[in-house]
């Protein structure tokens, strides 16, 4: 019986350790963040290395999300992208919605919205699997992430201070991308390097 005993709760511990080495810590700004490969919306295979030496931000979006309607239909997500891509900025666009959920899209249907809403990324990249957002624990559309140009993680959270889903983005929005890209222009360190991303669940697969 004790040895019974023994063998369950050794089993126990084997499981307990394969399934804590199977989640993966969240990222942290100030450390190397998550290298990955994905295709974008055109079916280009991009790996993040590809623009090491340029600054990069992630943007986690599903078109059918409230919160990311808003800054679309108001074209404040469009304002944000062009300025980062001015200024020889990568943004990409990542979809993480799995078949069949909310947010999910083809290639081609990633090209129309995009084209649609007058968008402005660097790349659309598709995930449907949810590799890469569980890689960077993204959990909300939209959730942003800056990566500085040797790979370190410099910002992660929300886009702003307003997490509504509705109106207009009012004077006063302590805007956390755009002041972002200012202080990196400037060659200053980030005021604000993490903030509480908001707005709807990523919609992952089982």
């Amino acid at each position: 019986m004790r040895n019974l005993f023994f063998k369950i709760f050794g089993l126990n511990l084997v499981f307990l350790f394969l399934f804590l080495s199977s989640v993966q810590a969240a990222p942290s700004v100030g450390n190397k963040a998550p290298s990955f490969t994905g295709i974008d919306s055109n079916g280009q295979r991009l790996n993040l290395s590809d623009f090491r030496g340029k600054t990069v931000i992630l943007e986690w979006t599903n078109h059918d999300c409230p919160f990311v309607a808003r800054h679309y239909e108001t074209g404040n997500m469009q304002k944000h992208q062009k300025k980062a891509t001015s200024e020889g900025v990568i943004w990409l666009s990542i979809i993480s919605s799995a078949p069949g959920l909310q947010g999910y899209v083809d290639g081609n249907g990633a090209n129309k919205l995009t084209k649609a809403r007058n968008a402005n990324p660097t790349h659309v990249i598709l995930d449907p699997s949810g590799k890469i957002g569980n890689s960077y624990s993204a959990r909300t559309t939209p959730h942003m992430y800056i990566i500085d140009s040797t790979g370190i993680l410099i910002y992660q959270g929300g886009i702003d201070d307003n997490p509504t889903s509705y109106g207009k983005i009012e004077e006063d929005t302590a805007n956390y991308i755009l002041n972002a890209l200012d202080e990196i222009k400037a060659g200053k360190k980030l005021t604000k390097s993490t903030s509480q991303p908001y707005g709807c669940s990523v919609k992952y697969g089982s």
